[in-house]
């Protein structure tokens, strides 16, 4: 599998070939298009070469130019959990839950001083609404053909993360992270950390052998068994 990470040093844009041509896998904060399709270039891959985009979650730094990608490319349809929707069409995150730590707290009232709290990003215009693909227990096995890989159902950071097993590699979004501010692979933000830790178990249970996550370096998957018990410890932080 040609496998081509085209983000950047925060988020992770991963492209892959498939007989059903280029995947994409999130797509990056919404003024990374340009840098976005500059990298694929330099792989001789064109934008107008992505038939899917894989969609992790719905938040800005992984759907950020999805609907400008939508009207660069007519062709594409984007997977979904079929509860990002509401979050697409607001452009905003839902807030629920809280930080993993004070290391994350401060890092993103950091954010709030820059101006990057409110996390929003454009909106699925409404004519791009036949062009998202609901994953359902009815379709999954269809469209995993389509990827080549196998969708797993990983909530805790949002109710809609969903992460995509391509052979001995899991792409998990922010069902785990790597690197600071986010500590033991525990991302910096949980919705639900009763259902981030069985997401963990699930990936586990995968039998994979690398994390790949949306932010920071890919990981072997025996960190999720060395760090499993920390999530009981986390105290949700609120904003």
């Amino acid at each position: 599998m040609r496998l081509y990470n085209v983000g950047n040093r925060i988020v992770n844009t991963y492209v892959y070939e498939t007989a059903a041509g280029y995947i994409m896998i999130d797509t990056g904060y919404e003024a990374s298009l340009a840098s976005v399709e500059r990298k694929l270039k330099q792989h001789q891959i064109k934008l107008s070469d992505l038939n899917y985009l894989f969609l992790t979650h719905a938040h800005d730094d992984h759907a950020g130019f999805l609907n400008e990608l939508l009207g660069k490319v007519p062709h594409l349809k984007v997977m979904v959990s079929a509860k990002a929707r509401p979050t697409l069409k607001r452009g905003q995150h839902s807030f629920e839950g809280g930080c993993s730590g004070y290391l994350a707290w401060f890092f993103c009232k950091a954010m709030g001083f820059v101006g990057k709290a409110k996390h929003v990003f454009p909106v699925i215009e409404d004519k791009y609404d036949q062009r998202l693909i609901e994953i359902t227990e009815a379709n999954k096995a269809e469209l995993e053909k389509i990827l080549e890989g196998e969708i797993l159902f990983t909530p805790g950071h949002t109710s809609d993360s969903i992460s995509l097993k391509l052979g001995q590699k899991i792409f998990c979004g922010d069902a785990a992270m790597n690197g600071l501010p986010s500590l033991n692979r525990i991302t910096i933000w949980l919705e639900n950390k009763e259902q981030f830790q069985q997401s963990w178990d699930l990936m586990l249970a995968q039998k994979a052998d690398d994390i790949y996550p949306a932010h920071g370096k890919p990981f072997k998957i025996s960190d999720l068994v060395k760090y499993k018990d920390k999530i009981a410890k986390v105290k949700s932080l609120r904003l």
